[in-house]
């Protein structure tokens, strides 16, 4: 069976997608508090990099695991709004999927602070 949704080729489906894309940021900011959190976490850590950094390499480390923590919080948001979607009812493997998502976000969020940890302390010696 064909997809009715996955019509659009080329450009115009680039554009279509930044577009969904663009929104999904935007339901996630105003919809999820602890992406709005991680967003300002990050929007205040970011230029830190930078002064922590001794080498480009090292500040698209630390840029990197600071975008990693909102890519895995956008999808447990994405996790819990498709269980959310099918039913409020409590179950065993609802609960299953929204913890498994979330621990991924504080596997992400202990990766990022290991590495800055790391920067802070090599900065500091």
């Amino acid at each position: 069976m064909t997809n009715p949704h996955k019509g659009r080729t080329g450009l115009d489906r680039i554009i279509h997608a930044a577009g969904y894309s663009w929104a999904g940021l935007k339901a996630a900011y105003t919809g999820e508090s602890a992406f709005r959190q991680e967003t300002w976490l990050c929007v205040f850590a970011a230029p830190l990099a930078f002064w922590l950094a001794n080498t480009w390499e090292q500040a698209a480390l630390l840029l990197g695991s600071l975008l990693l923590i909102l890519i895995v919080e956008l999808l447990n948001s994405a996790v819990e709004a498709v269980v959310d979607r099918v039913s409020f009812e409590r179950h065993d493997l609802s609960k299953r999927a929204k913890d498994i998502a979330s621990a991924a976000v504080l596997m992400a969020l202990v990766l990022a602070a290991g590495i800055w940890g790391a920067a802070i302390w090599q900065h500091l010696r």
